[in-house]
C-alpha cells in the first residue's frame, strides 16, 4: 500500500506510514527513551512511529539500524541516513532517504481541523495573517491555520538537523500555493528556492505537509550554515 505522506515527497524520499489506532507495541526500549512519564497511548504511538521509520530504512538498505533519540528529543539516523517521523491520533509514519540525494527532510501529520483560538496569532507573521485572508477566501473548505501550523513543524523539522540553529515561528515566513499543494519559505526574511515545501488534506481528515532539501543544495555542502 502507497503511503499517504509519500504522495507529497521526492522519489528519492521513501515513506511508510500506518494508520488507526496504534497496536500495544510500547516495549521496553520505547519506555527508556525518556517516556516513562508519558501516557500508554503516547508511548504505542511513539512505538508505532519507530517501527515506520524501521521499516523505511531496511527498504532503503539499512537492515537493523537503530532510530535513536538525540537529548532534545529528536531522531538520531544511521550513518548514510536521513529522515523525519511523524504520528497524530490515528496515524504515524516515518520518510527516510540516501544522505548522498537527500540533504534533510521534514515531514508532518496533523488532525484536519482549526487550531484552538488565539494559537494562529502565536504561529503566524502579520503577513501570514493577511495570506491566510485570502487563503480562505479562495479556498474555505481548508483550514489554512491548521496547514500553517504543520507547514512550519515541517520547515523546522528539515532545518535543525541540517543547520543545528533553532528556529522560532517567527523565523520562517510561509506563502502557500492553493492550485498546486505547494508552499514556499522566507528564514530572516531572505526565500529559500532550495526548501521545496508541499502539502496535502486528505479525504480522511489529515493534513499533511513535508520539507525537502536536496544534496545539491549549496547549504548541503555546510551543515553549520543556513539555508540560504
Amino acid at each position: 500500500m502507497n503511503s499517504l505522506v509519500g504522495a507529497i515527497l521526492p522519489e528519492d524520499v521513501l515513506a511508510v506510514d500506518s494508520r488507526g489506532e496504534a497496536a500495544d507495541t510500547a516495549a521496553a526500549d520505547v519506555r527508556t527513551q525518556t517516556l516513562e512519564r508519558a501516557t500508554p497511548r503516547r508511548r504505542r504511538e511513539f512505538a508505532a512511529s519507530r517501527a515506520c521509520a524501521h521499516t523505511a530504512l531496511t527498504r532503503l538498505g539499512f537492515p537493523g539500524s537503530p532510530v535513536g533519540r538525540s537529548q532534545d528529543g529528536a531522531p538520531r539516523w544511521p550513518t548514510g541516513a536521513v529522515g523525519s517521523i511523524t504520528h497524530c491520533a490515528g496515524y504515524r509514519a516515518a520518510a527516510v532517504a540516501r544522505a548522498s540525494e537527500v540533504a534533510a527532510v521534514g515531514i508532518d501529520a496533523e488532525p484536519d481541523g482549526p487550531l484552538r483560538a488565539g494559537l494562529m496569532e502565536v504561529i503566524a507573521l502579520p503577513s501570514e495573517r493577511r495570506h491566510h485572508r485570502w487563503l480562505y477566501s479562495v479556498g474555505p473548505a481548508v483550514h489554512w491555520d491548521r496547514l500553517l501550523l504543520s507547514a512550519k513543524e515541517s520547515v523546522y523539522k528539515a532545518w535543525y538537523p541540517l543547520t543545528g540553529r533553532w528556529l522560532d515561528f517567527a523565523d520562517a515566513e510561509l506563502e502557500f500555493q492553493p492550485g498546486s499543494g505547494t508552499f514556499t519559505t522566507r528564514l530572516d526574511g531572505a526565500a529559500v528556492p532550495d526548501l521545496a515545501g508541499r502539502w496535502l488534506v486528505t479525504a480522511d481528515g489529515l493534513v499533511l505537509t513535508s520539507a525537502v532539501v536536496p544534496a545539491s543544495a549549496g547549504c548541503a555542502r555546510d551543515r553549520g550554515s543556513s539555508l540560504t
